[in-house]
């Protein structure tokens, strides 16, 4: 398939075949592409938990609005972000810039020493808000791919991000929990499957300048 016929193919799976397992080949191929997500001056304020235990899957369920796919999928997706980010992890950024890329640090310097003044006058609240949408646009890009690899998913927002950090371990590591993703592939009697994608007409959702 092309990427569009890709896109039409995918929708927001209500039921999983609990049977197939995603290949361990895929996985490695979205994490690469979690990796490889466009994020805001570089920064990557993001990590990804791979999740494929099916007696935690079963457990973050009932604090996932007792969302089935949760428990049925092959492996779950939690997109998390960085609770602190300032001068040490701009910092790191730079350091990992000036060793992939060999630029002098007179060239970096400005640049880090703008981004660390910038983030100083940032509220927690600010920044956690920045980093949110850095996993909104991982979140994007995984579906993209997911879609193109013929892997299911369901993005959701609707959990606890509290239980989840709880159950993950996630403050001992300094992040929380932002978005949730199952994937793995539809159930044959999952009635949703085979309906028409609705969206708005092209017609109505570009503007040409």
């Amino acid at each position: 398939m092309n990427i569009i016929e890709s896109l039409h193919w995918r929708y927001a799976t209500k039921k999983f075949d609990t049977k197939q397992i995603v290949s361990q080949e895929k996985i490695d191929t979205l994490t690469e592409a979690f990796n490889l997500t466009a994020t805001s001056y570089g920064l990557q304020p993001l990590k990804l938990v791979v999740i494929k235990n099916k007696d935690l899957q079963k457990e973050l369920t009932s604090h996932s609005w007792n969302q089935q796919q949760v428990a049925d999928a092959s492996h779950v997706l939690v997109f998390c972000i960085e609770k602190t980010i300032g001068e040490q992890y701009i910092s790191k950024y730079f350091d990992t810039v000036k060793e992939i890329r060999d630029t002098p640090e007179e060239i970096l310097k400005p640049f880090k020493e703008q981004l660390v003044d910038s983030f100083t006058y940032k509220s927690p609240e600010e920044i956690s808000n920045w980093a949110a949408k850095q996993a909104y646009l991982a979140l994007g890009n995984i579906l993209t791919v997911c879609a193109i690899e013929k892997i299911d998913s369901c993005p959701m927002e609707g959990f606890i991000p509290e239980k989840y950090d709880e159950l993950l371990n996630l403050n001992d590591l300094g992040l929380t929990s932002v978005l949730v993703l199952p994937i793995g592939y539809r159930a044959e009697d999952d009635m949703f499957s085979e309906l028409k994608k609705v969206r708005r007409p092209i017609t109505d959702t570009i503007i040409t300048i």
